[in-house]
């Protein structure tokens, strides 16, 4: 089975309590396309804001690999907010990285004035292309490469 790849669209604040938890978490309605991704898929997170109405932020701000085929749902029943859960590990040398530098370059921006309607769906399937691009884009220099600067 070929991996894919995702992008979340989460307001900082949850994406911070996903990471710590090594999870991907959705609402109800994300419940088919958490089902569709496979372990290993690539998992990235893009938060418009850092909280629901909090200051606007427009940054990848977490990426990770799926680690396994398990979709649950948590919280009590009747809740009102019952989210589903995959496990996620999360790459911890990553940095937020600014989605700006990568608006012209990305197949999800590129050829699209209008690229921030599609996100609204909160989980879409993104290409290996962009995902490597955002992976490269939120790498921490490591200290061989700082030396070398």
């Amino acid at each position: 089975m070929a991996i894919r790849y995702w992008l979340g669209v989460v307001q900082q604040e949850y994406v911070l309590r996903s990471v710590a938890m090594g999870l991907a978490q959705m609402n109800f309605a994300a419940r088919e396309l958490l089902e569709d991704m496979n372990e290993s898929d690539g998992l990235v997170y893009y938060s418009p804001r850092t909280e629901f109405e909090g200051d606007r932020l427009r940054e990848f701000t977490a990426i990770g690999y799926v680690s396994d085929n398990v979709v649950v749902q948590v919280g009590a029943s009747g809740s009102e907010y019952r989210p589903w859960r995959r496990r996620v590990q999360y790459d911890t040398d990553a940095e937020p990285a600014s989605i700006r530098p990568l608006l012209k370059v990305l197949d999800l921006t590129r050829d699209d004035p209008n690229w921030g309607r599609q996100l609204r769906r909160g989980l879409l399937e993104i290409s290996r292309h962009d995902f490597d691009l955002i992976r490269a884009q939120m790498r921490r220099p490591s200290a061989d490469d700082r030396r070398r600067a």
